[in-house]
């Protein structure tokens, strides 16, 4: 699904080139979650962010789903972020003048994937069935994380990136959110990539990489 090869990436500041990636090699697999960890300032946004086609990388490669994204045009990597990634913050970034539903329906029909059906399973499993008709202000964190994880999943994506997904919650939330993610990502067959500071979060995927001082290595409990 997605294959990560001597990628580089730097940042200009008045004291000169700021490097954050310093050849990261990385492999996900169809299917696979992956729990990204490290400190503040790694470069585990920034990864994330080249991956979905928001940034450019200065050097390397990033494969997905069979395409180079270097390769990409403006117009095909716009593609590539409604029809080929998932994307979940830490800031659940819902839409204040749509309905729980349309903010469910969004990214899918941006998609050109979109499937009431599926978007009903999804309202039911995480406990909006009952919501459909609110809106973000009228709804609690925890709420509002699990429409922002119903919106990424609507399409199914065959790739799911997350960045701290339940770090506005409280630790309960969090798991029981983290819980239902992994078992909806199990049903799509999405791929998951997610960053996160908590390694007991982490243990939950099937893999967990660290990255620090811009390089990737296997993280040990």
């Amino acid at each position: 699904m997605l294959t990560i090869t001597a990628l580089h990436k730097s940042y200009a500041t008045p004291q000169g080139p700021l490097p954050v990636l310093r050849g990261v090699d990385l492999h996900l697999a169809q299917s696979e979650s992956l729990a990204l960890m490290g400190e503040s300032g790694s470069g585990k946004s920034t990864l994330l962010h080249l991956v979905a086609g928001l940034d450019h990388p200065d050097q390397g490669r990033i494969v997905a789903a069979g395409q180079t994204l270097s390769e990409l045009n403006e117009s095909a990597l716009a593609r590539w972020r409604r029809q080929g990634i998932g994307l979940i913050f830490q800031q659940f970034n819902l839409i204040a003048s749509l309905s729980v539903a349309d903010n469910l329906a969004f990214q899918a029909r941006l998609a050109g994937r979109h499937d009431p059906r599926w978007q009903q399973t999804l309202a039911e499993r995480l406990g909006l069935a009952a919501l459909l008709e609110r809106y973000p202000e009228q709804l609690s964190g925890g709420q509002q994380q699990r429409v922002a994880l119903g919106r990424a999943l609507a399409s199914r994506p065959p790739l799911l990136l997350a960045d701290e997904p339940t770090g506005n919650l409280d630790e309960a939330s969090g798991d029981a959110a983290l819980t239902l993610l992994l078992e909806l990502v199990a049903e799509t067959g999405s791929s998951l990539l997610m960053v996160t500071h908590s390694a007991r979060l982490a243990s939950q995927l099937d893999r967990t990489l660290r990255l620090e001082r811009g390089r990737l290595s296997t993280s040990t409990p």
